[in-house]
């Protein structure tokens, strides 16, 4: 089977899909640096791409394949290679890309149906699904955005991976859990992952459609603030 990566559009194709998904990103941009914000943008249009791969369509063949590509492609990155628009921006930060890459199974292994406190470790102390991702991201943010690598840095990225794909699952219009709608980490491990943890958490009331901007705001805020 032929795997199937368009590389022929520019980043900003790239970009715009993630902005389309995250309109609210827009305004929460506020509370990152103006210098920084196209590196974020990067950074979770890549994320949006990797999870599409792992959990989008019916048919999860095609995913498989593409994370294949992007695994490749992202041992490459730590090789100093880039096929992928994205790569312009990433692949120069001195990120644990090769880490990524080789974590993307674990990725895939949230397509099923683990369930959603996963957070948690089970009887015996084994890892669960998600928790190496979690690892190889938390690791790469804690590199591109002078964050911290820790075990609250590390569960901030597994709740924002399990409520990303409980969004992507949903009902278009129903609410997932209305009691966990405001939720934020406590600590995130970058001022980025706090906001997007917190703008994945408000959008659990109505998956479908955007937080209205005064709570998008709000809800940046405070994930802002999670990372001190």
């Amino acid at each position: 089977m032929s795997i199937d990566v368009d590389v022929r559009d520019d980043t900003g194709s790239f970009v715009a899909k993630w902005r389309a998904r995250w309109p609210e990103w827009e305004l929460a941009m506020v509370f990152v640096p103006a210098a920084r914000r196209p590196l974020v943008e990067a950074w979770f249009t890549l994320l949006q791409e990797l999870a599409d791969a792992a959990w989008g369509g019916g048919d999860p063949t095609p995913g498989l394949a593409k994370l294949a590509w992007w695994q490749e492609e992202l041992v490459g990155w730590g090789k100093g290679a880039r096929r992928h628009p994205l790569g312009a921006l990433l692949q120069p930060r001195a990120a644990p890309w090769q880490a990524l890459g080789r974590a993307l199974p674990d990725l895939r292994a949230l397509r099923g149906d683990a369930p959603d406190d996963a957070v948690a470790r089970d009887a015996h102390g084994d890892a669960v699904p998600g928790q190496a991702f979690a690892t190889a991201v938390a690791a790469c943010e804690a590199a591109l955005f002078d964050g911290r690598d820790d075990d609250a840095a590390r569960a901030a990225v597994l709740a924002s991976l399990l409520g990303e794909r409980r969004l992507m699952q949903a009902a278009s219009m129903d609410a997932i859990d209305a009691d966990d709608g405001e939720a934020v980490p406590a600590r995130a491990g970058s001022r980025p992952r706090g906001i997007a943890a917190a703008l994945v958490a408000a959008r659990q009331l109505r998956p479908a459609t955007p937080v209205p901007p005064l709570r998008a705001l709000f809800a940046a805020w405070r994930g802002a603030r999670s990372a001190r």
